[in-house]
This record gives structure tokens, C-alpha cells and sequence, in this order.
């Protein structure tokens, strides 16, 4: 929540609270100048709340008396989309390490505690199977907007409750198919989201994401999940995505650590092996295209090794030959 909005909102639960407060006293509360606090009730004005301005030496604002904000009524799409922008926006800061601001994180929890109140008990228990069923990854991209809830509510109910959960699945070639899921977790990687599962069509674990399921719908029954999920859901979503299939395959051996590798070739990309006991790595791609992985290389600063394909050692070559010429060019005068 954009942090003026979110002081707005609270000069509002201020004077919700009764009694006059004078301007001191809520630009003390609010953090900001009495000038602030002054626009601030303006802006609860244009919204057609009752505030009334007390003249005198102990003047400042209050609510017209017997005003109450209306009841909060949502939807089952709308509370759906509050509760998960609460969510979302924490996780957003957790995983890109941004400083944590404990006044928002708190302002974040009560909005979504209030919310949760006011909602019938059908409502909550579905919102509740959500939130508990999701993950995220570290995302380059953000998270995306929430899914359709006619999807996300049954895949994360069949997550919560160890439902089997039958979906229409339609994949990037346009081949739609039906299958029974029995699923693990709703995981948000890189502004999309996946759900990952045993596909029991394949027999095979499978990421599949939600943006290409049109119908989903719980089964009757139940399965038993592995004990303490290894790997976790979200590793097994960059998994997946590091193995899809690619016209390319390449495989490397990289002197590096893990962590360093994944600066420039991030999990959803890269598989890496360590191999001990030297401090080499065996790194594996799936990719479209070979000719921006010379620069990576490059930038990993690490001795390396090409196994497959070859086409990529000539481009390595071709790479390092411009570097050399441009490095042995005179300055242009």
C-alpha cells in the first residue's frame, strides 16, 4: 500500500476512534507536518467522510457525530484480490531483500486481520486454503497479478486439504488435455504462476501454469503427500523450468561456487552440481539460443570448460576474438 494512502487511512482510524484530535497531535501520529495532515483531511472529504474542522485552542478534527464507515462488503473475487495484493506486496520485499519497514509490514497484517473478520465463514476458509498453499521464489520479474480465483480457489483448496484436482490444460503448442493432479503447492515465480504436482496422466511430478488451465475442480478423496516435500515446491517449479525442453542442451564445468553461478545463471535456468571434491560445478542449460551465453561466461570470471554443444565453443572463440580486437584498437582521436 503506497505509503501516503496508508497515512490516510490511519488519520481516518484516528478519528474513527471518537473525540477531537488536534493537529499535533495527528501530524505526531502520522509522522508528517501539520500542513500534511491538513491535505490529508481534505482528501477525506473528496470522499464524502464527515470531517469536520473544531475552531479554538483545542480545536483540530473529528468525525460528524454518529458517522460510521459503512460495512465492508467483497465479493468473493474482490476479498480474493485484497488479501493476496497484501500477501504479495510482502513477499515482493522479503525476496528482493528490500529493508523492511515494520510500520507497513504491521499496517499489512491488521488490513488483512480486518478484512478476514468480516467475511462469511465460507469465504475465509477458502481465502485461508490460499494463502496457505502458496510460495515464492526470489522474482526477477515481480509477481504477477492473482490468477482467476474460479482456478486458483480449487488448486489451493486440493493443496490445503490433499484433494485430488482434475484440470483442462492447454500447452504453449495449443495441445489441450485433461488430467488428474495431485498437487503440492501454488508457487509465484517471475510475474507468473505455476502449480506443482504428481500428474497422474504422465505418472510423472509436473509444473504447470495456472495462466494455461481453463477448468479446475476438486475430486472427491484424498491422497497422501510425501512427508516434509523434498524438494519444496518452489524448487521444484525453477526446476522444472531449468529442464524444459529447449532446442538447445548445453552442459559446462564451471570453477565456481553455486551462489556465484547463480549471479549470471538463476536456478529457473541453470542446473548446477557441485563436484567434489574439487571446487568445480557441472552446470546444465536448456535453451532457445547459444549467443548470449559468451557474454555470461565472460562475466562469470571463472575458469570453464565447454562438454556440449560445440557450436557454443565457436562462438566462445568468436567472442573472446572481438574482445581481443577491441582491446588492441587505438583510441579514436
Amino acid at each position: 500500500m503506497p505509503r501516503p494512502l496508508a497515512r490516510v487511512l490511519t488519520l481516518l482510524e484516528l478519528l474513527q476512534s471518537g473525540g477531537t484530535r488536534t493537529v499535533s497531535e495527528l501530524a505526531a501520529r502520522l509522522d508528517v507536518d501539520e500542513r500534511t495532515v491538513r491535505r490529508y483531511a481534505r482528501q477525506l472529504l473528496d470522499l464524502d467522510i464527515p470531517v469536520e474542522s473544531v475552531r479554538g485552542r483545542y480545536g483540530g478534527y473529528r468525525l460528524s457525530p454518529g458517522y460510521r464507515i459503512p460495512p465492508l462488503m467483497l465479493n468473493d473475487d474482490e476479498a480474493l484480490a485484497v488479501l493476496l495484493s497484501l500477501t504479495t506486496e510482502g513477499a515482493r520485499e522479503t525476496a528482493g531483500d528490500t529493508a523492511r519497514d515494520t510500520a507497513r509490514d504491521t499496517a499489512r497484517e491488521t488490513a488483512a486481520a480486518k478484512i478476514r473478520r468480516v467475511l462469511p465463514d465460507r469465504l475465509r476458509r477458502k481465502l485461508d486454503a490460499v494463502l496457505a498453499s502458496l510460495a515464492y521464489t526470489t522474482p526477477p520479474g515481480g509477481i504477477a497479478d492473482a490468477p482467476d480465483p474460479a482456478i486458483l480457489l480449487p488448486i489451493a483448496d486440493a493443496v490445503h486439504h490433499h484433494r485430488p484436482v482434475s484440470i483442462r490444460h492447454t500447452a504453449a503448442d495449443g495441445h489441450r488435455t485433461e488430467r488428474t493432479l495431485h498437487p503440492y503447492g501454488v508457487v509465484a515465480h517471475a510475474g507468473r504462476w505455476y502449480v506443482t504436482a504428481a500428474d497422474l496422466l504422465s505418472g510423472e511430478d509436473r509444473t504447470f501454469r495456472l495462466d494455461r488451465i481453463t477448468d479446475a475442480r476438486t475430486l472427491p478423496g484424498a491422497f497422501t503427500p510425501p512427508p516434509d516435500p523434498d524438494p519444496a515446491p518452489t524448487t521444484r517449479v525453477l526446476n522444472a523450468l531449468a529442464t524444459a525442453p529447449h532446442p538447445h542442451r548445453v552442459t559446462l564445468h564451471i570453477q565456481a561456487t553455486p551462489t556465484h553461478i547463480h549471479t549470471h545463471l538463476p536456478p529457473s535456468l541453470a542446473t548446477v552440481t557441485p563436484l567434489p571434491p574439487d571446487d568445480w560445478c557441472r552446470v546444465t542449460l536448456h535453451v532457445t539460443h547459444l549467443t548470449w551465453l559468451p557474454a555470461i561466461l565472460a562475466a562469470l570470471n571463472r575458469p570453464f570448460t565447454i562438454e556440449r554443444p560445440t557450436e557454443l565453443r565457436t562462438l566462445v572463440e568468436e567472442f573472446a576474438n572481438r574482445l581481443l580486437g577491441s582491446a588492441r584498437r587505438e583510441p579514436l582521436h
